[in-house]
């Protein structure tokens, strides 16, 4: 039973992050304005990164680690909006 609790939060976590992703993309298609695009494609890769936990920690043996690949697409997520802001505040 201690096992279950664990793989439902990071399913949650995943199942949130996708669905912030999805609605600011929408919204960004609907609007144009960019500072949604670059938030909407952060969430994407930090929901990428949830299902990488999910499939490292609960999928995969204790052998086999994705701990680089998930620490890679973190970083890509916090880099993208930066970047976004940095990107926008020129203009």
């Amino acid at each position: 039973m201690q096992d279950v609790f664990p793989t439902a939060v990071y399913l949650l976590c995943f199942a949130t992050s996708s669905a912030c992703g999805i609605l600011l993309w929408r919204n960004y298609r609907r609007t144009g304005a960019r500072l949604l695009m670059w938030s909407a494609t952060c969430f994407l890769l930090l929901a990428l990164n949830n299902l990488l936990v999910v499939i490292d920690l609960v999928v995969l043996p204790t052998a086999v680690t994705l701990q680089l690949p998930r620490v890679a697409v973190s970083l890509a997520a916090v880099a993208v909006l930066l970047f976004g802001f940095i990107w926008d505040m020129e203009e």
